[in-house]
């Protein structure tokens, strides 16, 4: 199967929305996001993202079909909950372009598509010649969590510290 990764924007990402809407309520459902939601909750979500300015949407298709989306969007048309971090180490916020989700159907990972999405947002961000960053994030949930995953720990020392210190790994695994 061949896969085809194009950037959207415009008329062509307005026409995508369905489907990533879909997609975020599909592979969001899973571990680590266990997102219960709606097509309402996510067509008022992705109007507001449709509507920034700089928006983009980078899109896989098997064929016609889209099978993943990846999204990205000048940081400023984001939630303000993001601005306190940034602005505590000294970032710009203005300068920073915010990649959100790169969801992708089970049977499509493992092949390169997540690099392709990163690939094409980056080059649409530095298309601008404004931002200074990327930034991207995702959800941490707690280690009692009873849906973790396979943890393990390793110690080795940070920089700047003396001591080794613990810290948990997650193990992530995928089926040959």
């Amino acid at each position: 199967m061949t896969i085809r990764v194009a950037p959207l924007t415009g008329a062509a990402m307005t026409a995508a929305l369905p489907a990533l809407a879909a997609l975020r309520i599909e592979v969001f459902r899973d571990w680590p996001y266990l997102y219960d939601g709606t097509l309402d909750y996510e067509q008022n979500y992705l109007r507001k993202f449709a509507q920034s300015d700089g928006a983009v949407i980078v899109a896989a298709y098997d064929g016609e079909q889209i099978v993943g989306v990846a999204t990205a969007a000048p940081m400023v048309h984001h939630a303000t909950e993001f601005a306190a971090p940034f602005a505590d180490q000294g970032y710009e916020f203005s300068k920073i372009f915010y990649f959100g989700e790169s969801v992708l159907k089970k049977r499509y990972r493992g092949r390169g598509i997540g690099h392709m999405f990163f690939d094409e947002r980056e080059k649409h961000a530095r298309s601008f010649g404004t931002y200074t960053h990327a930034a991207f994030c995702s959800v941490i949930r707690e280690m009692s969590h009873p849906k973790k995953g396979l943890i393990a720990y390793f110690s080795w020392t940070d920089v700047g510290d003396t001591a080794k210190s613990e810290k948990p790994m997650q193990f992530w695994m995928k089926a040959l």
